[in-house]
């Protein structure tokens, strides 16, 4: 499958393609194709090849939309970065890839040059660069495409490796679910180093419609956007929505919101139906390309704590260990589909860990109730989801410990009335809350550094030794009350 603003040159020239929402700029897929084109040639020139992989470190703009389709013109796989890592973090995702080169902007210049060991690109010199003679690659729909980082189902980081097949399946099934109308212009706010992010610029091109590029989200700036530009689709994370709902009303051109990256709660939901606003909340990951259910807003306000059903072409089970459960009953959800990915690039052992003979294992503790929607109850393994963003407790403890005045330390999600969870960390030794949050700093990014820390003589145990988890929550929840 060649990029799909290939084909929509063709089908659709004159439709809008792309728009950036700060500045008006709209691109039909005839411009589009011509830009792409042209990127494609410099990229050519630079040294890309078919089955490169291309690293990118940069806001989600429209130049980074046109970066996405112009490797897929040359057969290159995209793999774009998270431009929120401090170096240290940064520099463990590279390590895990084989770059052929690192294209990037300011302000992260500095950082790419300080964590590649392949060419690093920046704009303006891309955009300097004379475009090359090149063949278009036409690879299989087997063949990777992308690879975006995720923790999977543990601490480290993972490149998850998604196909050409990957990603048609999953925009299909979700345009089963969600609608497509010629007209449509999906605003999409999200990272692109994310799915969530990416997922609308891939499938806007293959539908033949429009994606709309706000850069950094503001609640009062998308709710202008939302209205100057006849919005008909948005893809947020449950706090961005919350924030807008505070900003006002949702223009009527509004069709679908897709909530996802953390759980959607009740009382959004509730706040949503008042307002009538076309909630729909989604359950899904990197591994399956984004969506795996997704709730249509008559569904979410009937059982505001589901998920909805599985999209088309995907199937979704409740293990223990390897055998199914009745509906009904909690267990580990197994995904599989057209949309799973085909597993973490250049890593075995966790490939061999996360796939079973029932599909992909997705370290998720849920119910498949008797009607077929999902009922998600948290993380096998206790992750901690904040803000869409993915924080894993072994990954900051590993960190915390070792402190040199840190003994020992345990790390949990609590509820968060505005991140849905927050990190928080209860701690054994001599270190000062001030040591711990200044030595955190340039160690983890931002949103994995503990939001509560507190401090006790020991670690509450199981009578088998393990820390009890359940009691690490009961005694930083009642420190956080007493602190608020």
């Amino acid at each position: 499958m060649r990029d799909p603003v290939s084909y929509q040159r063709h089908a659709a020239p004159d439709s809008a393609a792309l728009l950036d929402a700060e500045t008006g700029e709209e691109w039909t897929y005839d411009d589009l194709d011509r830009a792409v084109e042209r990127r494609a040639g410099r990229l050519w020139s630079l040294g890309l090849r078919p089955g490169d992989q291309l690293g990118v470190l940069a806001d989600t703009a429209p130049e980074f939309a046109r970066l996405v389709h112009a490797a897929w013109r040359i057969g290159a796989v995209f793999a774009p970065l998270n431009t929120r890592l401090p170096e240290a973090e940064l520099r463990a995702q590279v390590e895990r890839l084989s770059l052929a080169a690192l294209v990037t902007d300011e302000p992260y210049t500095d950082r790419a040059r300080a964590v590649a060991d392949a060419p690093v690109i920046s704009f303006p010199a891309l955009a300097e660069a004379a475009p090359a003679e090149f063949v278009a690659e036409d690879p299989p729909l087997g063949s990777p495409r992308t690879m975006l980082f995720t923790s999977g189902t543990t601490g480290e980081p993972k490149a998850v490796v998604l196909t050409g097949r990957n990603l048609l399946a999953s925009a299909v099934a979700s345009a089963f679910r969600l609608g497509v109308l010629p007209d449509d212009r999906w605003y999409d706010p999200l990272s692109g180093y994310h799915m969530g992010g990416l997922a609308p610029i891939v499938r806007s091109a293959l539908y033949g419609t429009c994606v709309v590029l706000p850069g950094e989200f503001d609640a009062e700036d998308a709710r202008s956007h939302l209205h100057e530009h006849g919005i008909t689709g948005v893809s947020l994370v449950p706090t961005m929505l919350s924030r807008l709902l505070d900003m006002g009303e949702f223009p009527d051109s509004l069709r679908f919101v897709l909530t996802g990256g953390a759980p959607t709660t009740p009382e959004l939901i509730a706040r949503c139906e008042r307002r009538g606003v076309p909630i729909h909340p989604t359950y899904g990951m990197t591994e399956t390309a984004s969506q795996v259910a997704t709730a249509r807003p008559t569904e979410a306000f009937a059982n505001p704590k589901r998920a909805g059903r599985p999209l088309a072409f995907t199937r979704v089970r409740a293990l223990d260990g390897n055998e199914p459960l009745p509906t009904s009953e909690p267990g580990e959800l197994v995904v599989s589909g057209p949309a799973v990915m085909t597993g973490y690039y250049d890593d075995p052992e966790a490939n061999e860990r996360v796939f079973g003979p029932h599909g992909f294992r997705t370290g998720d503790l849920g119910v498949v109730e008797e009607d077929g929607s999902i009922r998600v109850l948290g993380r096998v393994d206790d992750a901690v989801i904040t803000g869409g963003e993915n924080v894993h407790p072994a990954e900051v403890a590993r960190v915390l410990r070792s402190h040199p005045r840190v003994a020992e330390c345990a790390v949990v999600g609590l509820p968060d009335p505005e991140w849905g969870e927050r990190v928080c960390a209860l701690v054994v030794g001599e270190a000062s809350e001030g040591e711990i949050r200044g030595f955190l700093e340039g160690r983890l990014a931002g949103y994995k550094r503990p939001k509560t820390i507190a401090f006790s003589d020991s670690l509450p145990r199981t009578a088998s030794g393990t820390v009890d988890r359940g009691a690490v929550r009961e005694t930083l929840s009642a420190r956080s009350e007493r602190l608020e």
